[in-house]
């Protein structure tokens, strides 16, 4: 009896452990992980802005709030926002902020979806430039409106 025990705990952690640790495992299972956004930062859409890095997060934050995203990890320590792009359409999106020097910030908006990411950006970017304003109400992103970059 001891014997099945120590098989079914050795393999659940066997099964958990994998290729990534137990913790990247656990974040994955809850779906809140960010390790697929940090696989395609290569890819991801890059704009600097002239501000400081801590105003343009909490800009960011603002903005996200005012267009209704479902962000599910705010890391400070590692200057990353993880998103959905909406309560109804969970594709993950990542925005990651770099301090390029002190009055400077680079912002990369990553995600496995080319469509989420250019959403996103667009949304981001555009709101940051001025050549968009926000939503007058929270929860109104429609990230099915045709057009959204000319198309």
């Amino acid at each position: 009896m001891i014997g099945i025990k120590l098989f079914l705990l050795f393999s659940v952690f066997c099964f958990l452990s994998g290729c990534s640790g137990f913790k990247e495992t656990t974040r994955g299972f809850l779906g809140v992980s960010t390790k697929i956004l940090e696989d395609n930062r290569e890819g991801a859409m890059k704009k600097d802005f002239n501000a400081d890095l801590p105003t343009i997060h909490q800009k960011i934050k603002d903005i996200l709030k005012i267009e209704g995203v479902y962000v599910y990890r705010d890391d400070l320590s590692t200057n990353l926002i993880a998103l959905y792009v909406s309560d109804a359409d969970t594709t993950p999106v990542g925005i990651f902020l770099t301090e390029v020097d002190k009055n400077n910030t680079r912002i990369e908006v990553a995600s496995p979806s080319t469509y989420g990411k250019e959403v996103i950006a667009d949304i981001i970017f555009g709101t940051l430039d001025g050549t968009r304003k926000p939503k007058d109400e929270k929860g109104k992103t429609d990230a099915k409106k045709p057009g959204l970059w000319g198309k």
